[in-house]
């Protein structure tokens, strides 16, 4: 097998097409399962499609640890394919365990079964999701195609989610909730024997730990040099604008969470009194089948956008002055988010005792994607070109800690606000929630300037 990874006749290498369609596989699977959680442990007991019986509060709350627990084990996955594994073999091996933990998931009657799933997948995702990206960014030679290349990876990613969100959760109507776990695991398995199968377009790219600097954009000599010695001033500044622009970004992601429950729980409807049907789910008369295609929005107006921003990016990369910051990006994204909010509180005004058209749910979706796309698939892409390389693999394991972090603290936001939501103050509660995130917004955006400055550091 020879040293290069196969190109394809125009374009990106096809190895990237390779990695980028095993996110489709994976995140098919994913975007299913986050969703089928909060629904089927909310749903009763007695219902046609099974159900658990929880309250939102409690569904919501293990919704949102099974995304925790898959956002916080890349750091481990990330560590060991930096120093000990082929990043390769971990994405395999990851691939395999999260199949295995679906196949749980499918058989199980009681929350122990569900939790053996959700440790089994939380495992596989460590092994499998940053190393992935980390195995794709040594597809390319030039830096500056990064930016680009990683936005159309994230339509990779969404294509799956759509898919799932769109149409596989279509047979939970005739098979019941947990047969789309059968589904997931089945997913997982193909991707793994895909992964293989085109191991040859990823030429030699991942078959060592990242510590061995494998980025065909970074000066041989200074390859070099990085592996023997410790980190320089530079490098620690760069580290701690990687670490900054993560936390920062997880104010976003606790409120771009949190929107799922509203929709899922308020707007949206389903077969228990926690459901609260706020929103009208027809489209020109035509009934919507399940509150996943919330989720399918989002998926495809990422889907979308990916290939737009690239080209937005790539443009502001030649500029004379470059791109637009990264920390600009996430105040841009996290503005947009509590848009979102504001929307969410004048569609309950709107409706008062009935309920609100389903355009205000698009209208909420389309604001939060568009904040998404604005800087979300940009992390990766900026810890590849600023990592040092013995710590890139753990950097790109610590970027999903934002998620881990918001995914631990919405859940119970959304339970201390749930009772009082449900007995009119939902527009007092969710107003200020928009106030104090556009707030956090401009000030980032004000002091972005001083941050930058710790990425640029040489």
């Amino acid at each position: 097998m020879g040293n290069t990874a196969t190109k394809s006749k125009k374009g990106y290498p096809f190895g990237f097409y390779a990695c980028s369609l095993g996110f489709t596989f994976e995140r098919c699977a994913f975007y299913t399962v986050k969703w089928l959680l909060a629904i089927w442990l909310a749903t009763e007991t007695t219902s046609k499609m099974g159900g658990m019986g929880l309250t939102s509060v409690e569904a919501g709350k293990i919704s949102a640890y099974f995304v925790a627990a898959t956002y916080i084990t890349p750091m481990i996955g990330g560590y060991l394919a930096d120093y000990w594994v082929s990043p390769r073999l971990c994405v395999v091996l990851g691939m395999i365990l999260m199949g295995a933990g679906y196949l749980v998931g499918w058989q199980a009657t009681n929350l122990t079964l569900v939790w053996v799933m959700i440790i089994l997948v939380a495992v596989g995702t460590g092994l499998f999701k940053g190393n992935l990206s980390g195995v794709n960014s040594l597809m390319f030679d030039d830096q500056d195609e990064l930016n680009s290349a990683f936005s159309v990876q994230y339509s990779f990613v969404n294509i799956g989610s759509f898919i799932g969100t769109t149409f596989v959760v279509l047979l939970a109507d005739s098979q019941g909730y947990q047969f789309l776990l059968l589904i997931a695991g089945i997913l997982l398995l193909v991707d793994a024997v895909w992964f293989l199968a085109n191991g040859k377009a990823l030429g030699n790219k991942g078959k060592e730990p990242f510590k061995k600097d494998q980025r065909s954009f970074v000066d041989k000599d200074k390859k070099a040099a990085e592996e023997s010695k410790p980190l320089t001033t530079g490098d620690k500044k760069r580290v701690f604008a990687i670490i900054i622009v993560t936390l920062l970004s997880a104010i976003f992601w606790i409120a771009w969470y949190m929107s799922y429950n509203v929709v899922y729980y308020y707007f949206g409807f389903g077969d228990s009194s926690e459901f609260l049907n706020w929103a009208d789910w027809s489209l020109f008369g035509w009934k919507i089948p399940q509150t996943s295609y919330f989720d399918s929005l989002n998926a495809l107006t990422c889907i979308v956008l990916g290939p737009v921003f690239a080209i937005v990016w790539a443009k502001m990369a030649a500029r004379p002055k470059g791109d637009m910051s990264m920390f600009k990006k996430t105040a841009i994204g996290i503005f947009l988010v509590g848009l979102s909010y504001v929307a969410m509180v004048l569609a309950n005004i709107i409706r008062g005792d009935g309920q609100c058209s389903w355009f205000w749910v698009i209208l909420i979706a389309l604001l939060m994607s568009v904040g998404e796309m604005i800087f979300s698939p940009l992390g990766n892409s900026f810890i590849s070109m600023f990592a040092p390389a013995k710590l890139m693999g753990l950097l790109l394991g610590f970027w999903p800690i934002a998620v881990f972090i918001a995914t631990l603290i919405y859940p119970s936001l959304y339970g201390a606000l749930d009772a009082g939501s449900r007995a009119g103050k939902f527009n007092l509660y969710y107003g200020i929630i928009a106030a104090v995130v556009i707030v956090c917004a401009v000030l980032l955006y004000a002091f972005s300037g001083k941050l930058d400055k710790l990425a640029d550091e040489k």
